[in-house]
């Protein structure tokens, strides 16, 4: 089947070439293909070979007369137009320890895969490890649409909030498959992002300082208490009941954390929550890192 789409396709393949990436690593490309194609049984498209095996070699090894990306338009291998397993398959051997020795390349290049594949509900992920190097395959985690979590994507992505990026993605990805771990990441993208404004405006943070803390200090800092909020302000009652309710945002996902989300050990008869309530304390999170973000930047614009 063939759920990633051609957009998909051209634009991580167009990322590739942009980033100038040598996708058959230290192998020949004849010698890669072969790990996922029987070449002997593609026909050639030069005469004088019997099967790709030889044209392959001809053009890309002996002569070097065809594009370095080639194999992307090639329609005998499939990457633009065939299966989505064809695809994941590529890109997993790309990243493969007998490709690419170095694994900090290959995480990498696995999240410039990601960041694609996940607009349409795929990811590449760890299956297994040789020789402490680990082993990608292609995996369908599927596709969550929040408006917390889009505007999240949109406003925290900036190059001083990587990190956060990266708790971003987890989340998406881990909603509907890990309900724990989407539970536990919103817990510390509320975390990340209140240390984060912290520390550009100067104000220390204890090391046993815990979510509400933190989101209480932000508050302050940003003046968004209730007190901050004038009598002949538009709608000044409405807007302090808001304010009121920030710390409890973070109070109520702190808890969920605690006895549901990752990071704790727990009895083995507990039994987590559903993707439901994920989608809940994720949606809820996002929404207030969102919040606390875009006041920080611009108060320090005006």
């Amino acid at each position: 089947m063939m759920k990633i789409t051609q957009i998909t396709r051209r634009d991580l393949f167009d990322a590739i070439i942009i980033e100038r990436i040598d996708w058959a690593g230290s192998l020949e490309e004849p010698e890669f293909l072969a790990r996922l194609y029987n070449l002997q049984e593609i026909e050639s498209t030069d005469q004088r070979f019997p099967d790709a095996a030889g044209d392959i070699w001809q053009h890309r090894v002996r002569n070097y007369d065809w594009d370095e990306y080639w194999v992307f338009n090639d329609s005998r291998f499939q990457l633009m137009n065939g299966d989505d397993e064809i695809l994941l398959r590529f890109l997993a051997e790309t990243v493969h320890p007998i490709v690419r020795s170095d694994a900090t390349e290959s995480q990498r290049l696995v999240q410039l895969y990601n960041k694609f594949l996940r607009n349409d509900g795929f990811e590449l992920a760890e299956k297994t490890r040789i020789s402490g190097k680990p082993i990608y395959i292609g995996r369908n985690v599927g596709t969550v649409s929040l408006p917390g979590m889009s505007s999240a994507k949109e406003v925290l992505s900036g190059t001083d909030l990587v990190y956060v990026a990266q708790q971003i993605t987890r989340m998406e990805a881990a909603v509907n498959n890990d309900p724990s771990l989407a539970i536990g990441t919103a817990k510390e993208l509320i975390e990340s992002c209140c240390k984060t404004i912290l520390a550009e405006r100067g104000v220390a943070v204890g090391s046993s300082d815990d979510v509400p803390k933190l989101v209480k200090a932000t508050v302050k800092e940003l003046k968004l208490t209730p007190s901050d909020i004038p009598d002949e302000a538009k709608a000044a009652d409405s807007i302090r009941k808001l304010l009121s309710n920030l710390a409890s945002v973070a109070s109520g996902i702190a808890e969920l954390r605690n006895k549901y989300g990752t990071g704790h050990g727990k009895e083995g008869s507990t039994k987590g929550l559903s993707s439901r309530h994920a989608k809940l304390a994720v949606g809820a999170a996002s929404t207030l890192a969102v919040f606390l973000v875009e006041t920080h930047r611009v108060q320090n614009d005006s």
